[in-house]
């Protein structure tokens, strides 16, 4: 009897083994495919005014930037996107937070970006891991060429997510297709642009899902037109389960992006183009003003029921209209009380952002000994270190003013965001606290008199919106 129970025994074993060994290999769930719809900056032509598309896929990850491979517990997945005249090369694939942030850690995006630290931390990520596609130049010396687009795009524009869900099976078949396949560029603007390319990947996971529109944009594929067409595919089939995310534009002093058009759309809505052409030929702006109108390009509306992006956690929703105005109203009044001559930014509440950008400008990028950005910025015959991210903000050893004058911009620049809303409540309230200690440590009664008082209707609200309305 005791010989059966330990044979019995050693057969459990050896089945929970083997259960153990298959979950170990088994394809994981939960991966999707999302449609990164890149808003325009710059000017340079109606065709610029389209924007730039990538695809982020969650289960697929790279052994460098040219092979693919699953991704491994913990592992965010990757960006793939086609870009012009970048090593040669059709696509390259860079992991999610570097090619938002120009960083590798989350807790490294700095909190207010202006363009020499956006160059420093892009240059870094270069050297360390795409020498390959963009080597340095014979003297050593930072490459020019549209590499930049790689690394760091949350810095030039706001991004607009479409998310569907995938399968291991349609990952691992993705995976040995670009694996084997040349990676060779021809990159042609009207024909193999940007968004042909997200367009072959999203109908490689859904066939026949998107499409180009030889109305609307005259034959040439367009970011917002197959943006457009992934959201109405996905009404046809509910079990893709399509969510939107926004991904805001960092704060800092970087050129805003603007709305992302279509072809027709931005040659109609842009005066040098369709002004000119209205008294050249008006039958033909009226034809262009009739494709416009019909074709419906400019009623596509990207952040439609989006949620905010959050690094390492959950999309969230954007923050209300009257939590935004009681935010605007107690930093206003927080600034007023507090600017009291004794800052390095004195000056008024409504300049506070473009005082601090001033600053920053004649400051020195680097990093502390963590790894995580710094300013070195000269005070007197002395030069300080101030911390750039929200995990050394506080502890770079920089004086409180300074570290207040940084906090005090980055708040401004979120709070002015009105239209659509594209900051989420978490990350107002971070800033805040941060605000908070860096303020105690000047005047402690200033931060409670002007902070705690003016936030409590706001404090309710956010309450009754996490009870009742959890996505």
């Amino acid at each position: 009897m005791r010989g059966g129970n330990l044979f019995i025994r050693r057969i459990i074993g050896t089945f929970a083994t083997l259960v153990v060994a298959i979950l170990a290999f088994a394809p994981k769930a939960g991966a999707s495919a999302t449609l990164l719809l890149e808003e325009p900056y710059g000017k340079l032509g109606f065709f610029s005014a389209t924007g730039h598309s990538a695809v982020y896929l969650s289960g697929v990850c790279a052994e460098t930037p040219l092979i693919l491979r699953r991704c491994a517990a913990g592992e965010m997945g990757i960006v793939l996107s086609r870009y012009n005249g970048v090593g040669g090369y059709d696509w390259i694939a860079i992991p999610l937070v570097p090619y938002l942030y120009a960083v590798e850690n989350p807790e490294d995006v700095p909190l207010f970006a202006d363009a020499k630290m956006v160059a420093f931390l892009r240059d870094r990520y270069r050297r360390k891991y795409l020498e390959g596609a963009a080597p340095d130049l014979p003297n050593g010396e930072t490459p020019g060429g549209n590499w930049y687009e790689l690394v760091g795009s949350s810095y030039d524009r706001t991004i607009y997510g479409f998310e569907i869900e995938t399968t291991a099976e349609q990952d691992e078949a993705l995976i040995l297709k670009y694996n084997s396949s040349p990676n060779r560029s021809h990159f042609h603007t009207v024909s193999r642009n940007c968004a042909d390319f997200v367009k072959d990947v999203i109908n490689f996971y859904q066939p026949k899902a998107l499409r180009r529109s030889f109305v609307a944009d005259i034959g040439v594929t367009t970011p917002k037109q197959v943006a457009k067409t992934l959201v109405k595919f996905s009404t046809r089939h509910p079990e893709l389960r399509l969510s939107r995310t926004i991904i805001p534009q960092v704060p800092g002093s970087m050129a805003r992006s603007t709305a992302v058009h279509g072809v027709v759309e931005s040659f109609f809505k842009s005066k040098k183009y369709i002004v000119p052409s209205a008294v050249v030929s008006p039958i033909f702006a009226g034809c262009v003003a009739a494709v416009f109108v019909g074709s419906g390009s400019g009623r596509f509306d990207p952040s439609h029921d989006a949620m905010i992006f959050a690094l390492g956690g959950d999309p969230e929703k954007p923050i209300g209209h009257e939590d935004l105005r009681a935010y605007r109203k107690a930093l206003e009044h927080l600034l007023a009380k507090a600017n009291t001559g004794t800052s390095p930014v004195n000056t008024s509440p409504s300049n506070v952002e473009k005082a601090w950008e001033h600053m920053q400008s004649k400051a020195k990028a680097g990093f502390d000994q963590q790894g995580r950005p710094v300013l070195h910025m000269n005070v007197g015959p002395r030069v300080v270190s101030i911390g750039e991210s929200a995990e050394n903000v506080l502890t770079s050893g920089a004086p409180p003013q300074m570290v207040q004058a940084l906090l005090e911009a980055r708040l401004q620049a979120e709070l002015q965001r009105s239209s659509p809303p594209s900051v989420s409540e978490r990350e107002i309230a971070r800033d805040w606290k941060l605000l908070q200690k860096a303020m105690g440590e000047v005047d402690p009664q200033v931060t409670a008199r002007t902070v705690q008082h003016p936030l409590e209707p706001s404090a309710s609200l956010h309450s009754e919106r996490t009870d009742g309305n959890r996505p």
